[in-house]
């Protein structure tokens, strides 16, 4: 597991438009909220994402950029975010392999089968690249106005 103090991993991304998001685009300027969810249909899923996209202003107002991760698809991001109406990037990480390097991606076996997911984690990283928060089995209401706390701490 990541705790704070660690050197974030870096990571690029494909979003929504399947363009690439660097964590190294934000270094030096922004607070990186990089939040890790199971999927863009699952309840847990819809009800984070609209509580950090309501509080996207806020975030900016103390130089934070929010970042969502799960193993969907770009075309499942797009559709989930203009559904709606998301105000930041989801980028997709269909293979696990960053969400496996930040410790949010688990397996387990059923009927025979391994299966793999995403627990839903986040980290808040400095300009610097260094992980100042990490949070692993989150639970999503009231989880964005708590970061949001922490980030005001930061800022």
């Amino acid at each position: 597991m990541l705790n704070s103090g660690d050197l974030a991993p870096q990571f690029a991304l494909p979003d929504a438009k399947m363009e690439l998001v660097q964590l190294a685009d934000f270094l030096n300027k922004k607070i990186v909220v990089l939040y890790f969810f199971n999927g863009d249909k699952t309840p847990g899923g819809i009800l984070e994402a609209i509580e950090f996209s309501d509080r996207v202003e806020a975030f900016a107002k103390y130089g934070a950029v929010i970042l969502g991760v799960s193993m969907d698809d770009c075309m499942a991001h797009e559709s989930f975010s203009d559904e709606h109406g998301l105000e930041f990037d989801l980028l997709s990480d269909t293979e696990g392999e960053v969400s496996a390097l930040y410790h949010a991606l688990h397996q387990w076996e059923a009927k025979g089968v391994v299966r793999y997911g995403i627990d839903r984690s986040t980290f808040v990283i400095d300009q610097s690249g260094v992980i100042r928060h990490a949070f692993y089995h989150v639970t999503p209401k009231g989880h964005a106005a708590e970061i949001l706390d922490l980030v005001k701490q930061l800022g």
